[in-house]
């Protein structure tokens, strides 16, 4: 067992910079549903944690759990109640193990072209970079500017540098800039106490309204990014995994549903996360092993000092980790730029960019033009 581990989990400088490739995503939406919808923070942050380490130890690679996205925009739109979000993640769970076990994820991924996975992680890339830029970045004004100018110049520099690797360096000045313009001495007192998950039991009154209210519309920008951009991402980073679909939709499956059960909130895989992880020096489960052990220090030993926690990662500096995540993610469409069906991947990318269930719309459309480019029907220049 310890053979087996040693070459799919190391644990260096470089699994730790890489480990906060994906705090610039998942953090802000945690926090965003914790505080509108009033969930346990302990619960969540506990079970999120548990994932990324059981993760990193299935795969053995930088195989990231995110929150979903779309649910987790709506839940913090609408504030939704926590019945309705856990039932959500038994539905969406549900659903995909019924695409698993009767084939059609497998049907889906022979059917979509890899143009149209590369237009959907383009797009996935600008709203990341556009996120970034837009609400993370300005968020405390000049200091936050400047903060996020020095976390820019630092990531920039030592990008790929594995003796001197940047996440750790611009974390700690993020925590350093909380620690004096943010929090005070007394901050963090009465913070520490010893938290487990809380079990809840969801209603079917509470997993029939999360169908429709919050797995239906997630459903799309699932199967087009936390599945097939994944897969296509983990076998140009790590092609000798071998990462199939029916695995990482099993494993999306089986991890909603049991986090419902346990207070946590409902996950995917993603192919920023492993694109950020990549970007950042992760290479091995290690990665997203250490990150999972953040969140379970946090929830099991912090979490009643939520408010605290929250300051200690200024969005400035999540802004700067979020960007050059979606930088990492948009430049896997140069392996389409010099073919005839970039202007299909280009296209994908701006509709699911900017327009709403633009994943959905990308994905159909984008792979209809491939095949119809492809029988002659219609023409595209190279």
């Amino acid at each position: 067992m310890l053979t087996w581990l040693r070459g799919r989990v190391r644990f260096d400088r470089n699994e730790l910079s890489g480990a906060f490739g994906d705090l610039g995503t998942d953090f802000p939406l945690l926090v965003g549903m914790i505080l509108a919808a009033q969930l346990d923070a302990a619960s969540v942050l506990i079970v999120f944690g548990a994932m990324q380490v059981l993760t990193g130890v299935v795969y053995g690679m930088p195989m990231p759990v995110q929150p979903l996205k779309a649910m987790a925009v709506i839940v913090i739109t609408q504030k939704l109640a926590p019945g309705v979000l856990y039932g959500g993640g038994l539905a969406i769970g549900a659903l995909m193990l019924v695409l698993v076990a009767t084939g059609l994820i497998g049907w889906l991924a022979r059917a979509v072209p890899k143009c149209v996975v590369r237009g959907i992680q383009l797009g996935l890339g600008l709203q990341l970079a556009s996120l970034a830029l837009k609400d993370y970045v300005p968020a405390d004004g000049r200091a936050g500017y400047a903060l996020a100018a020095v976390a820019f110049a630092l990531t920039l520099a030592l990008l790929g540098n594995h003796r001197v690797p940047p996440a750790p360096l611009i974390i700690a000045l993020g925590i350093l800039y909380a620690l004096a313009f943010k929090l005070g001495a007394g901050s963090f007192a009465g913070s520490f106490a010893l938290r487990l998950p809380e079990l809840h039991q969801p209603t079917w009154a509470d997993i029939v309204t999360g169908f429709f209210v919050l797995a239906l519309p997630q459903l799309p920008l699932s199967l087009g990014n936390s599945i097939l951009a994944t897969r296509q991402v983990a076998e140009d980073l790590f092609p000798e995994r071998r990462v199939t679909v029916p695995k990482i939709s099993l494993t999306y499956s089986l991890m909603n549903l049991v986090a419902p059960w346990f207070g946590g909130a409902p996950v995917c895989h993603g192919s920023g996360g492993i694109a950020g992880h990549y970007a950042f020096g992760g290479r091995t489960g290690g990665s997203v092993m250490i990150y999972g052990g953040l969140y379970l220090v946090l929830g099991i030993f912090f979490s009643r000092g939520f408010s605290a926690v929250i300051e200690l990662f200024p969005k400035p500096v999540l802004g700067v980790i979020l960007f050059f995540e979606a930088l990492a993610l948009m430049k896997l469409v140069r392996d389409v730029a010099t073919s005839a069906e970039f202007a299909i991947a280009l296209l994908v990318g701006l509709i699911a960019f900017g327009l709403p269930y633009g994943y959905v719309i990308g994905l159909v459309l984008g792979t209809a033009l491939a095949y119809l480019a492809r029988r002659g029907r219609i023409g595209l220049s190279r």
